[in-house]
């Protein structure tokens, strides 16, 4: 018999698992609540004596189907769904870090990530931020404190990517949890277990769920990092297998304690949405390399960023690392051209701030989701005040083509 493929493994997951009464997928479990004739067997349970269901700000039977869904979609060993991805970085930092640990972080970072770093540095923790595109950079900046380091697979929204597989041996040699956020490829496209990663984020929200209906986050341990040698590991949690230490932690001390719990119906969209992951992937990368190199040849804009033009500063490594070259894309309008002028004339692509949708959607980014930032730090990662970043969809191509090309005009 043939090897399960992504598609097949992922369509199956709620069936395999053997869901009441035959259905095909897990129903939508909305009771917060969990009945046990045996007291003692509750109480195993609050205690992880026992596996079963003590409380639904923990855990819900339709939150653990796309768990497992995604676990099985990384290779990984276990999975924690969240409210949004937001809260899967924030309660993971906040559970794993303590004040005077240090973490490096790239540079080129989602803005809402870099808002939040910004608020752990308040809490006595370091952050570096360093060019993540050369693991040079990494090495110079590790300490005796440091305990983490934090990388996006491919950057938002200049498209920068990090020296992945370099970074991933760094961190194995000095012991430091690696942490990926693999929204802006998706498991499809690429699985950061393949290069030592420890910890993997997605938005949910985004590829996975892939139709802008639904919020949802998670944090997917590989299973590589070794949990012994991590001081910050609480002692009620330093017991039995040592690889669940982690997610342990993350899922009392974070989710748990934050309770920025995932709800079911937004679950069971984000597992029926995550079937046609693959099938959306191709189709929206095949768009965006067409687009991309349409307007690398108009005359109207002054640069694209794209890791599938061979102009690419890491093409030769996107190519390397990822089966496609994603479906983000952005673009420097020439001096002159109004940003706002050219969104408002699209028709077929949508000005909005959300990516990852079936939809094609653009947005102008100094002036939006990297505004708070300010001037400076915008400079330093590279976003003009002229550029836009599309997330593309499944759209026919020509019909996109077409809207660029009169809106351009």
């Amino acid at each position: 018999m043939s090897k399960k493929g992504f598609s097949t493994t992922n369509l199956h997951s709620d069936r395999k698992d053997k869901p009441e009464h035959g259905v095909l997928h897990k129903p939508i479990h909305t009771s917060v609540a969990y009945e046990y004739d045996d007291a003692r067997h509750l109480a195993e349970v609050f205690q992880g004596k026992r596996a079963g269901y003590n409380y639904g700000r923990q855990m819900n039977p339709t939150v653990t189907a796309l768990q497992e869904r995604v676990t099985k979609m990384e290779q990984g060993f276990a999975t924690i769904a969240f409210a949004t991805g937001m809260a899967a970085i924030g309660t993971t930092m906040i559970s794993l870090l303590s004040s005077g640990d240090h973490i490096i972080s790239s540079a080129y970072l989602f803005g809402n990530t870099n808002s939040l770093f910004d608020s752990l540095t308040r809490l006595g923790i370091e952050i570096s931020f360093v060019d993540a595109t050369d693991v040079d950079n990494v090495e110079n900046a590790v300490q005796e404190n440091t305990r983490l380091v934090f990388v996006e697979a491919i950057a938002n929204p200049v498209t920068q990517i990090a020296d992945l597989d370099a970074i991933g041996k760094l961190c194995k040699k000095h012991q430091l949890v690696y942490c990926v956020d693999n929204t802006m490829t998706s498991p499809y496209l690429f699985l950061p277990k393949s290069v030592n990663a420890s910890l993997v984020v997605n938005s949910l929200t985004k590829y996975i769920g892939g139709h802008g209906n639904a919020l949802g986050g998670c944090i997917t341990d590989t299973g590589l990092f070794d949990w012994t040698n991590f001081p910050n590991i609480n002692e009620a949690y330093r017991k039995g297998d040592s690889q669940l230490w982690g997610t342990t932690q993350i899922r009392k001390k974070g989710l748990r304690d934050f309770g920025a719990s995932l709800g079911p119906e937004a679950a069971h969209s984000l597992a029926v949405g995550s079937e046609t992951l693959s099938l959306r992937m191709e189709k929206a990368c095949s768009n965006t390399l067409q687009l991309a190199e349409f307007c690398n040849n108009h005359p109207k804009i002054a640069k694209v960023y794209y890791p599938g033009l061979t102009s690419h500063p890491q093409h030769k490594l996107a190519k390397a690392l990822f089966k496609r070259f994603g479906a983000i894309f952005s673009i420097d309008l020439n001096e002159g051209v109004d940003c706002f002028e050219f969104l408002n004339r699209l028709s077929w692509i949508v000005s909005s701030s959300n990516l990852g949708d079936v939809r094609t959607l653009a947005i102008p980014v100094a002036h939006t989701i990297y505004h708070e930032m300010g001037a400076e730090r915008r400079a330093s990662m590279g976003i003009a005040d002229s550029m836009i970043r599309f997330s593309v969809g499944i759209e026919d191509t020509q019909n996109l083509l077409d809207d660029l090309q009169q809106a351009l005009a």
